[in-house]
């Protein structure tokens, strides 16, 4: 007789995976702050050297604190990427805004893309999940949770609240930029980071505490993973 598993429902399995995949605050506010630093110098100084420094300063701070900490650099990484765009585009044209501009795009490709991971059944809160799911991942088998149709349900209605949070900031920052409004950007920013994503992530987890669809112990979705057979996604 199999073991009970672990998380004996869908979307206690899914909540769990999710905690892992993102970062929380924490991770939010290391990838967002260094970008943020840079866009506020720049707007009061127009300095470029002052601006880099204050954004790599941060970023040195949080990536000292995560190697301390033994932790992963993941989110700091990601920080150092946005700010680097942010700059660009900001020196390029001179204009503060424009440190923006590469955000509002990226909500935008994200917002299509998240829309479209549901529509053909690959939702991107799935992906997420699979790819924290280290038995499967190890075994070559990432997307077993889509053998699964109640897992593919729960994570594309999960996939549509974060499609929500890209029409919302795509939705304010979009005219902001339009209208040069640095101020209006820079408040936007961060209202419509972390603050944002911790509500979309407290509708999520509401979301997956009201629901309680049983996961079969012998079900595929918990079992370890069989690297002499064949894997197959599924449809």
């Amino acid at each position: 007789m199999a073991a009970e598993p672990a998380h004996p429902t869908v979307e206690a399995l899914i909540r769990h995976r999710l905690g892992e995949a993102l970062g929380g605050i924490r991770g939010s506010i290391e990838a967002a702050l260094p970008m943020l630093v840079f866009v506020v110098v720049w707007s009061v100084t127009q300095e470029r050297n002052a601006s880099l420094g204050a954004a790599v300063a941060v970023t040195v701070v949080f990536a000292i604190a995560r190697l301390v900490q033994r932790q992963t650099l993941q989110f700091v990484l990601g920080s150092i990427f946005a700010t680097a765009l942010a700059a660009f585009f900001a020196l390029r044209s001179g204009e503060a805004e424009d440190a923006f501009l590469p955000g509002i795009l990226t909500s935008c490709a994200y917002l299509v893309g998240t829309v479209l991971s549901v529509l053909v059944r690959w939702p991107l809160i799935g992906l997420m999940v699979g790819a924290v799911d280290q038995t499967a991942v190890a075994a070559g088998d990432p997307f077993r949770w889509r053998r699964n149709p109640a897992a593919v349900a729960v994570c594309s209605r999960l996939t549509l609240v974060l499609a929500g949070v890209y029409v919302i900031r795509v939705g304010i920052m979009g005219p902001l930029y339009l209208t040069d409004n640095v101020a209006g950007l820079t408040i936007s920013k961060v209202v419509l980071g972390w603050p944002l994503w911790a509500g979309a992530v407290a509708i999520m987890g509401a979301m997956l505490l009201k629901g309680h669809t049983p996961i079969d112990p012998d079900d595929d979705l918990v079992q370890p993973v069989d690297l002499r057979e064949p894997v197959d996604s599924g449809e």
